[in-house]
């Protein structure tokens, strides 16, 4: 077996738990794929899983290699995979149980996607979590159609840059909440109504909207009830939105959880392909500054995505 690099820890805590280890690889499953990966990307459920706030990641799973979703060639394929071969350029999303900050990877063979063209694996690492996760909230929960009006919250953060320009792309309306130091690049993103919450409240822009997605919580979401039209949606990644306050306000509401879907994460690349959509990266560490790197995420505020190069 060849020997790589992975980032593990092998207790729940700060930064700090976080070490470089080299450790045997194994090799692929039936439906599974071993990728070379160049770049991954930096997630806030990284330092969730990290501090042992997650409930899906306990002692059981230590040592743990944060990373879910990787941009890469692939090594070797299980006896059974049919979709890509050895050399092909891939993205994906790996499993919960994590091994993205890491020199190979094992993918599912169903969460993954040929890399889109027209983009190097730093910007291709920083489409698969996010992106899905903002295509499934708008889409697959939000059913958001062409002509409707979508107000964002968080437009400029990793999930919310992919959500204002897929909305755009569909011909939907967009509104979006940013701070003032990005309120300039969310309308280089393509939004109709950028809001920046440090200085307007956002119910002073949006009254009637058809789809909320919140990636914010609290008293953002509290607020956004009132400019939700009758029947409208709101949709979020964070906690399960009151039932109550949905019924009361005439609308829908739910939280969901991502879910890796090759096919799907095929159309978003497309999308980037095309031109439509573009990943922004932000910050880009190597995989040995990976402490560096999590940490810049953890305190937030930035624009696009946190990328590690790792080859």
């Amino acid at each position: 077996m060849t020997r790589v690099r992975k980032i593990r820890f092998h207790c729940f805590g700060d930064n700090e738990v976080l070490q470089l280890d080299e450790i045997k690889q194994s090799g692929p499953d039936a439906r599974q794929i071993l990728v070379a990966v160049r770049a991954a990307s930096v997630n806030p459920v990284d330092f969730k899983i990290r501090s042992g706030k997650y409930p899906s990641v306990k002692d059981d799973r230590l040592p743990y290699t944060p990373g879910r979703d990787v941009s890469g060639i692939v090594l070797q394929c299980g006896a059974q995979v049919d979709r890509v071969r050895v050399g092909d350029e891939v993205i994906g999303m790996v499993p919960v149980w994590g091994g993205g900050y890491a020199e190979q990877v094992v993918l599912e063979e169903r969460a993954i996607a040929i890399k889109p063209g027209g983009i190097d694996h730093i910007h291709a690492a920083a489409i698969p979590l996010a992106g899905q996760t903002a295509y499934q909230g708008l889409f697959r929960h939000g059913q958001l159609r062409a002509g409707e009006s979508v107000l964002i919250h968080g437009g400029s953060g990793g999930v919310g840059h992919f959500a204002v320009q897929f909305a755009k792309a569909c011909g939907a309306r967009v509104l979006t909440t940013v701070s003032t130091e990005h309120v300039a690049f969310a309308r280089s993103l393509g939004a109709d109504v950028v809001i920046d919450y440090k200085t307007q409240r956002f119910e002073e822009a949006a009254s009637h909207i058809d789809l909320v997605f919140d990636l914010i919580d609290g008293e953002t979401r509290e607020r956004s009830w009132a400019v939700l039209k009758q029947g409208g949606r709101l949709i979020s990644t964070l906690t399960v939105p009151s039932q109550d306050r949905a019924r009361a306000a005439g609308v829908k509401a739910m939280r969901y959880t991502v879910e890796p879907d090759g096919n799907e994460l095929s159309e978003i690349g497309a999308l980037i392909a095309a031109g439509k959509v573009r990943p922004h990266v932000e910050k880009r560490f190597p995989l040995d500054q990976a402490i560096a790197a999590l940490a810049s995420v953890e305190r937030g505020h930035s624009a696009g995505k946190v990328v590690l190069a790792v080859s």
